[in-house]
């Protein structure tokens, strides 16, 4: 009988942790802002590269559950898009400079390629701090290449879905990032968020207009090889 007790108590505490660990997650999830704008200061870390002159200094995230469309604009001359699809493993880059208004759409296989590249190690640390509001985690980057590179980066678990970076360097982190950098066709920069809107985002945002010309990636890299020159 009391070995009966006992077995009936341990599956008692059992149900009652695995419901409590189902509470917290879904109230994670809950509780998260998964749609709104987020405003970034954008920074090139190489000031040297050919590309710096046409760099942004700010940059907008718009996210809708998983979805993920980051512009940049140059003095209203340069403008780049990216829009990331983790549920269709692609990410769309948008390219309107002058009268070239091209789009390139890179696969899973691509972008597994890509993040080679520019693969990192994310350590976690203790280390908090608040960045437009929200309570941020840090962690330390470090380039797998090179490993005498390394930047800090910060996160939060309170915008987002857990998949949001899925397509990225930076898939192991479960939130939105709030202050990283990102290298992409060569230019590297470092973006850290200044505000958070929470406001209706339109699923068109995440589709790339019927204007746009599709070409490949290397014809997108041409472009900007075109463009250095």
């Amino acid at each position: 009988m009391k070995l009966y007790y006992r077995i009936s108590l341990i599956c008692v505490l059992s149900i009652g942790l695995l419901l409590l660990f189902n509470s917290c997650q879904s109230n994670k999830t809950e509780n998260a802002l998964t749609e709104g704008v987020i405003e970034y200061n954008a920074e090139v870390v190489d000031h040297n590269h050919p590309m710096a002159g046409l760099a942004p200094s700010s940059a907008t995230v718009k996210f809708k559950g998983n979805l993920f469309q980051l512009e940049m604009s140059t003095m209203g001359i340069f403008n780049t898009i990216f829009i990331s699809n983790p549920a269709k493993k692609t990410l769309s880059q948008m390219v309107k400079f002058m009268d070239i208004k091209d789009a390139c759409i890179e696969t899973e296989a691509d972008l597994i390629a890509q993040n080679k590249d520019y693969e990192l190690t994310l350590t976690e640390e203790k280390e908090t701090k608040k960045i437009a509001g929200y309570n941020c985690k840090k962690m330390k980057a470090t380039l797998v290449k090179d490993p005498s590179v390394s930047f800090d980066v910060y996160y939060t678990d309170e915008l987002g879905l857990d998949s949001i970076n899925n397509l990225g360097p930076y898939k192991s982190i479960k939130g939105m990032l709030m202050q990283y950098r990102l290298k992409k066709l060569g230019l590297e920069m470092c973006f850290t968020a200044t505000t958070v809107k929470k406001e209706e985002v339109k699923d068109s945002d995440f589709e790339i207009p019927a204007y746009y010309k599709i070409v490949s990636r290397s014809e997108m890299e041409k472009l900007f090889e075109d463009i250095q020159q």
